[in-house]
């Protein structure tokens, strides 16, 4: 029997590659049973998208409701499928066949979340390209906490700009953490590993999606990846993640000199410099001062939400 799918997106301010994304889901080869759109209000919202199917179904929330945990798990809490499939608006599907790779990872029952590959867009420069190519390679693999001692904190990597999970799985282990910075992907993907169950990278489930971020930008999220750790240290406290930021610099090092352009190397110093400062001094968020504290960090309503 076929397992029922729901795909949830939550939007902020979409425009029309919203509307061409949920036209590429629409002729997916799987049958979805319903797109559920969580917009946070602005005033903003392509009108057409509400006549594009009766499979689309629009909630709409306040941008002081916005939580990327919480948001999502309400969609969750909403949907009766089998399996619940995360997406974000910038992320576009490569092919047809998007919705019915990520399902076919279900048919291990073991596996309870599938993640898809992401590929650079046209507009990505050369080094987040190798980036996207060394966090998302061209073979599938399957989790497990065995794979602690060989990949470290990447063996909870799960990225819910296009992630599928097991809603009877997602249920039972509480489903994503109601108050998150971000990182709620990673947070469900250790926590069903840790429980004995199995993460998969689909690599044949395609999607495009990269940003460009300046320095400002990798220190800022890199600021909140290190807040989203101390705050969960049932997940992080034992698993270092600094020496895999190390291989990723090593290795685009070595692929910028391989492609002749090592004057790259320059700008990639920098750009790490600025995502280690932001992770150490994220990790001290506790001794800082609110005010700086909304300097360093890329979602300000979060920490509005505690003054």
């Amino acid at each position: 029997m076929n397992k029922s799918v729901d795909i949830i997106i939550p939007t902020y301010r979409p425009d029309e590659s919203v509307v061409y994304l949920i036209k590429k889901l629409l002729k997916q080869t799987y049958p979805i049973h319903e797109i559920h759109i969580i917009d946070t209000e602005t005033g903003i919202f392509p009108k057409k998208l509400k006549n594009l199917s009766d499979k689309i179904r629009i909630s709409k929330i306040k941008p002081e409701q916005f939580d990327h945990g919480g948001t999502r798990h309400e969609g969750a809490m909403q949907s009766h499928a089998d399996i619940i499939v995360y997406m974000t608006q910038d992320a576009m599907p490569v092919n047809e066949y998007l919705v019915e790779e990520l399902v076919k990872a279900f048919d291990n029952e073991k596996i309870a979340a599938a993640y898809a590959r992401q590929l650079p867009n046209s507009k990505c420069n050369v080094i987040e390209r190798y980036t996207r190519a060394f966090n998302y390679p061209e073979q599938s693999r399957i989790k497990s906490l065995k794979d602690l001692e060989t990949l470290g904190i990447k063996t909870y990597f799960c990225s819910d700009v296009c992630a599928a999970y097991r809603k009877s799985v997602y249920e039972s282990l509480g489903g994503f953490e109601e108050k998150t910075i971000f990182n709620e992907d990673m947070i469900m993907a250790a926590k069903i590993i840790q429980s004995g169950g199995l993460v998969k990278y689909v690599a044949e489930a395609k999607v495009i999606h990269s940003h460009n971020y300046n320095c400002k930008q990798q220190f800022q999220r890199n600021f909140d990846l290190a807040v989203s750790q101390v705050e969960h240290p049932e997940v992080f406290q034992n698993i270092k993640s600094e020496s895999e930021g190390m291989r990723l610099v090593k290795n685009t090092m070595i692929y910028l000199i391989k492609i002749k352009k090592p004057w790259l190397i320059i700008k990639l110093i920098l750009q790490s410099g600025f995502k280690y400062m932001g992770y150490c001094l994220g990790k001290k968020y506790g001794q800082l001062p609110m005010w700086l504290i909304k300097k360093c960090t890329m979602n300000q309503r979060y920490w509005e939400k505690m003054d």
